[in-house]
């Protein structure tokens, strides 16, 4: 992604999250997550609060996970994969890549 465009062009990604389940630790690790890998290739990463049960992560209107249709809620290998899959499919995303290969072989 070029690191000229301006944060208002580049993904943004929203983490909505259950107060009630009390899931907000785990929706700020899944951002600095984001945040440490894809750093300024992202507009931002927003945490909104909600309830019912919800953990939904979505960039831009494309939901990349939610917790009752995905059974629980991502690991932060899967979620980058997602999210590179969407916003810049041919990224090399090192060692989670490997890994990913190195698993499946």
């Amino acid at each position: 992604m070029p690191d000229d465009l301006p944060a208002a062009a580049k993904p943004l990604i929203t983490i909505t999250y259950c107060t009630g389940c009390n899931w907000l630790l785990r929706a700020g690790w899944l951002a600095q997550e984001l945040l440490s890998t894809f750093g300024e290739d992202l507009g931002g990463v927003t945490l909104i609060p909600g309830h019912g049960g919800v953990f939904r992560i979505t960039v831009g209107d494309t939901q990349i996970w939610e917790r009752k249709a995905d059974g629980g809620f991502p690991d932060a290998r899967a979620l980058k994969t997602r999210l590179r899959d969407v916003i810049e499919p041919g990224r090399d995303l090192g060692h989670l890549d490997r890994a990913t290969k190195e698993a499946g072989a």
